[in-house]
């Protein structure tokens, strides 16, 4: 997270170069593909240290969110735009979220699981593709 807040941070200064050169050190460190120029919220961590976790760089992470370890959130073929993720999201490992979805806030997404439609706030996904399998959580049961 530290490489990305800085790398950030620059993007945001419109500072020519360095962005790009912490996009390549966490790709190097961390085999991951987590762009500077990307909208992560304050609070959210990787697992593992995001290792394997790729962030297309215009997705938008809420805060306060735990990305599990080998995740996607990227596009899909012919989508205008990518995914929203609101806060308080945990996306466990392996997870891939594709297209034009937002996952509501204080939700669950199952290991696996391929997320290519809206999850309503409160809720659990799981599966391929994934499917709602529990609403109205109370999200302090899945910290």
């Amino acid at each position: 997270m530290f490489l990305y807040r800085v790398g950030n941070w620059c993007y945001r200064k419109k500072l020519p170069i360095i962005p790009k050169l912490f996009d390549a050190f966490i790709r190097i460190i961390h085999n991951s593909a987590i762009y500077s120029s990307c909208s992560i919220g304050e609070g959210t961590v990787f697992g593992y240290g995001g290792i394997a976790l790729i962030i297309h760089k215009d997705a938008v992470v809420g805060k306060n969110c735990v990305i599990g370890g080998n995740v996607t959130i990227g596009g899909k073929s012919g989508a205008a735009k990518l995914p929203v993720i609101e806060d308080n999201v945990y996306i466990a490992t392996g997870a891939k979220i594709l297209g034009e979805v937002v996952i509501g806030k204080n939700s669950v997404v199952g290991a696996n699981a391929v997320v290519v439609k809206d999850v309503p706030p409160n809720s659990v996904v799981a599966g391929i593709p994934a499917k709602v399998i529990a609403s109205n959580i109370d999200p302090k049961d899945y910290s």
